[in-house]
């Protein structure tokens, strides 16, 4: 009788422990999942836009298209300040987003940079921004999937 309590016991443990690490998963929260409008996207259209071993980047790239299309439109102004909201994200995400791939979260950074850069200049140049946007998304393109 001893030995069945005893089974039993450690049966309830191992149970237990097996299903609280089921029910808990990993204590790092999963990226976002691919989105449009609350229904899920195409297995075409998410593996076009796989998310790079930053996760998904494209908060990110949202806010840097934007940008380029205020800089197109030559409205350097609303590009200026709408690049501060890729900043702040772009910051307050780095704790999470750096040590999944630190070499592309500088590479991806320095671009941000470049761009924050021309469009903060004491005259900023359009050509100059537009260049330094290009720049950023074509850093955008090459992550993704990578």
């Amino acid at each position: 009788m001893r030995y069945f309590k005893n089974a039993i016991r450690h049966v309830a443990i191992v149970s237990s422990i097996f299903l609280l690490s089921i029910a808990t998963g990993c204590s790092k929260p999963a990226d976002k999942p691919n989105t449009a409008n609350g229904a899920v996207v195409s297995q075409t259209s998410a593996t076009q836009s796989a998310p790079s071993k930053l996760g998904d980047l494209s908060e990110f790239r949202g806010i840097a298209a934007d940008v380029a299309a205020l800089v197109s439109k030559n409205d350097l102004p609303a590009a200026k300040t709408r690049i501060k909201d890729l900043e702040s994200s772009w910051d307050s995400a780095e704790a999470g987003i750096k040590p999944r791939a630190a070499s592309d979260w500088h590479v991806l950074d320095k671009a941000i940079d470049r761009a924050l850069s021309a469009l903060r200049a004491g005259s900023p140049n359009q050509t100059q921004c537009k260049a330094a946007m290009d720049d950023l998304m074509k850093t955008f393109e090459s992550l993704q999937g990578k």
